[in-house]
């Protein structure tokens, strides 16, 4: 394996000093990467903790960090391409994240049917990207399909699994990274633990039991990140104010109806914001975003699912309409001041982060001959096991003005969930 010539390094407030090589250096110089500074990685968070200021482009720079030592330690033969590609792939995981990171993806599934992943290879491929690449010998296709872990090379899996799994490099970082710039101090989780003890077992990416405590630890934090800070209901109420400006506006800005990557690449949190308040529609509401009048929580519940008709409010959003009209009717308010919000929504920051589905993580021990035996995580972490299932949360928003009435009106048409039902962390 040759040896990797660095160009530099930048200094990171989680991991120090982060070395990167002369591609990468040309790669984060791109209008594409350093766009990433103008993205905010949690919008409307800093409406609860001051310090959620952090953006897009230092969270890539720690997931092609990760990325790099994750590959640099796994027990298998790696070449020094393959390492330097899945740096990549971790560096550029992102780009295609629009205004307002997560935020705008409930526009863009909706009118363009694009998901910020889509977004993420149509970039790679068609900007300058692509030459930067080509010209250093890699393949711009194979690096925009392992940036989204879609990559799938036989025999290769664990480096999608590496961007992209339930225990992924970009969930190890951005819960590190939340947490430390919130303040909320949820995601103290000894990742390079987790590093350190992982394998491939059949060729894909897997957890050694001798780590178990650290994967319960991720688990849990993960869990916690959510209700603290991704699924806040006074960071929830930004963000919806924010995604209604942008669909209010989207007729007479460019943010559905862009033609080329130029266009795109020219939308960021700086410069929706400004437009938002130039548009009579929207102005409105970026003038109560500017002031803090934000949308109050009116109804809260947190349960599991277990009812048809429950679990329907979270995954069709013409039910989710029909249940606003009518408590919007009962409460005597129009209908757009009646809101519900669930965790499903892509507009939701890491709304995948709640969905518990740990018993997808390969685990295994080691015998002493040195082969691994493959376990139920089930089985292995009866923590774990309690967990599994989907810790769901229905709200429902309007104005101050109007809170009692919703409140009410909420209460008597959604109902309150039976003890059962209800879970408490």
């Amino acid at each position: 394996m040759s040896r990797r010539i660095y160009w530099g390094f930048i200094k990171d407030p989680i991991y120090g000093y982060v070395h990167i090589t002369d591609l990468e250096k040309d790669i984060i110089d791109t209008r594409v990467v350093q766009r990433l500074r103008r993205l905010r990685q949690l919008a409307g968070a800093e409406y609860v903790y001051p310090g959620a200021n952090h953006t897009r482009f230092e969270h890539s720079i720690g997931v092609m960090y990760l990325a790099g030592v994750l590959a640099e330690n796994l027990p298998v033969e790696l070449s020094e391409e393959d390492i330097q590609m899945v740096r990549i792939a971790g560096l550029l995981h992102d780009v295609g994240h629009g205004p307002f990171s997560h935020i705008y993806e409930s526009l863009s599934i909706k009118y363009l049917e694009k998901t910020h992943e889509d977004l993420t290879r149509w970039i790679i491929l068609e900007s300058e990207l692509a030459d930067i690449l080509s010209d250093a010998g890699y393949s711009p296709q194979k690096i925009s399909k392992l940036a989204t872990g879609d990559m799938r090379e036989e025999g290769k899996l664990f480096l999608d699994q590496i961007i992209s799994s339930a225990v992924d490099v970009d969930k190890m970082d951005f819960i590190i990274r939340d947490s430390y710039h919130t303040g909320a101090e949820y995601g103290y989780v000894d990742i390079f633990r987790l590093i350190y003890t992982m394998d491939v077992l059949n060729g894909n990416l897997s957890v050694d039991l001798t780590a178990l405590s650290s994967l319960e630890a991720f688990i849990l934090a993960r869990i916690e990140s959510f209700k603290s800070i991704y699924f806040h209901k006074v960071a929830r109420a930004a963000q919806i104010m924010l995604l209604k400006a942008m669909e209010l506006a989207k007729d007479e800005i460019p943010l559905v109806n862009f033609t080329n990557i130029d266009e795109y690449l020219s939308l960021d949190d700086y410069t929706v914001w400004t437009m938002l308040r130039k548009v009579k529609k929207s102005n409105e509401l970026i003038q109560k975003l500017e002031r803090r009048e934000l949308l109050k929580a009116a109804y809260n519940r947190t349960f599991y699912v277990r009812d048809e008709t429950v679990s329907s409010i979270f995954t069709n959003e013409r039910v989710r309409n029909k249940i606003e009209e009518e408590i919007a009717e009962k409460a005597g308010v129009e209908r757009e001041n009646v809101i519900i919000d669930v965790p499903t929504l892509p507009s939701v920051p890491y709304r995948h982060s709640i969905e518990m589905e740990p018993m997808r993580i390969p685990v295994f021990y080691r015998t002493k001959e040195g082969n691994k035996i493959p376990v139920n995580l089930r089985d292995a972490s009866q923590l774990i096991d309690a967990l599994r299932g989907f810790m769901n949360i229905i709200r429902v928003y309007t104005w101050e003005q109007y809170r009692e009435k919703v409140a009410k009106a909420a209460e008597s048409i959604i109902g309150v969930p039976p003890y059962s039902a209800r879970i408490s962390y």
